[in-house]
């Protein structure tokens, strides 16, 4: 039989909250974001704004940092009422159990959207060798080369200039893709 203390235990646990990822429809991060919210779910949907062009004009507009993906701070009930809210596929796992975000990396993920305003996330899937990319920042900043050699989260480029070639080692987030190799597997 359970002991008082290991009843308040748990339903102590059950009312933690955690930040887990929620996996959206497409292009439904803001949607799902303010509906979570209407809801009375606390949730994050990190966004960057962009400038966009049309033919005619351009426009500002807010992109969520991170495709179909927004954070939600739940315990177990609210955990539950999330799945409901439409646009809402499932949750993100990691080893069988919702993947938990630490605190700390929701306060960094909001620290750096503040300090680095034109902040992107560039999956590795999206570059291969032969692309041709801008560095965003740093030493060699606007400065455009080809990508020779992807090591982890760096990649060793290429700069053709006045017949030499410097290489150097680049960290992905300060890159810009401009035009995609055919190197690319589908």
């Amino acid at each position: 039989m359970e002991t008082q203390s290991r009843v308040a235990h748990r339903m102590t646990n059950y009312r933690e909250k955690k930040w887990l990822v929620i996996y959206t429809k497409p292009r439904w991060e803001k949607k799902v974001d303010k509906l979570l919210k209407q809801s009375g779910i606390e949730c994050y949907c990190p966004v960057r704004d962009v400038v966009n062009q049309w033919s005619d004009r351009k426009k500002e507009i807010s992109v969520p940092l991170f495709s179909s993906y927004v954070f939600v701070h739940v315990d177990a009930y609210e955990q539950s009422r999330a799945l409901y809210i439409m646009g809402v596929l499932g949750f993100v796992y990691y080893m069988g159990k919702p993947a938990i975000v630490r605190d700390n990396v929701i306060d960094e993920i909001r620290a750096n959207l503040i300090r680095y305003k034109d902040m992107e996330i560039i999956s590795l899937q999206n570059l291969c060798i032969g692309d041709t990319v801008t560095i965003k920042g740093g030493a060699l900043v606007n400065q455009m080369g080809k990508v020779l050699q992807i090591q982890g989260k760096n990649v060793l480029m290429v700069f053709e200039t006045i017949n030499c070639a410097l290489v150097t080692r680049v960290s992905i987030q300060n890159l810009s893709v401009h035009n995609i190799s055919g190197n690319h597997e589908n």
